[in-house]
């Protein structure tokens, strides 16, 4: 399923991170996953969040360059071999992932994969076809 993902650019400075993460929390919207980039000067936090469009304009109000972004999520067994088989048709198709972060549901129940793909269209294809 396709599904709206923040990113947030933020100076490479201690408490930044802490700033934008209580923005959200008092605004009342929940992280569900977040993966964080850094370089020298600056960092790309990436996050799902339970209202997208309400984090944008808390984050966007709060100073914060945020941009949103069409991700893919699929949910796969936690278990060797699970992420693999996706991998596998994604591979079939020819579409390049551009980046990707993951949580745990359970321990050996469910895992999600957020993944930003060249063709987002290509990859739900794939999908939808195994």
């Amino acid at each position: 399923m396709t599904v709206k993902q923040i990113s947030i650019f933020l100076e490479n400075k201690p408490g930044q991170l802490a700033g934008s993460c209580r923005a959200l929390a008092q605004a009342g919207i929940n992280i569900a996953t977040l993966s964080l980039a850094e370089a020298a000067e600056f960092g790309i936090v990436r996050m799902i969040v339970d209202d997208h469009v309400k984090g944008v304009e808390v984050l966007t109000k709060a100073g914060y360059a945020v941009r949103e972004t069409d991700v893919v999520m699929v949910t796969v067994p936690d278990r060797p071999g699970g992420m693999a088989e996706l991998m596998e048709k994604f591979d079939r198709v020819g579409v390049d992932i551009e980046y990707s972060y993951a949580y745990a549901l359970g321990q050996g129940e469910k895992a999600v994969l957020v993944f930003k793909f060249s063709d987002n269209a290509k990859a739900l294809a794939a999908l939808a076809d195994a």
